[in-house]
């Protein structure tokens, strides 16, 4: 269930353009950088790219998952 949030008018602008960019609705984007800003914060050794990166792959739908396959065992 969503909640009403105040932020402030740059940050929505800043939300909006890149949520348009990376195809997600403006609340979507916000929620995806305030999971990044959570992962980063309980994993501080890991570099924020890697965070983000993370974040990306486990949301990927598994018919975008291309499967390992060792080399030799084909």
């Amino acid at each position: 269930m969503g909640m009403p949030v105040r932020i402030d008018s740059h940050l929505y602008d800043l939300a909006k353009s890149h949520a348009n960019a990376e195809r997600r609705t403006i609340a979507g984007q916000i929620e995806f950088w305030a999971l990044i800003g959570k992962a980063a914060l309980d994993n501080p050794d890991l570099p924020i790219d890697f965070v983000r990166d993370l974040l990306v792959a486990k949301a990927e739908t598994k018919s975008l998952v291309t499967p390992f396959v060792p080399q030799g065992k084909r």
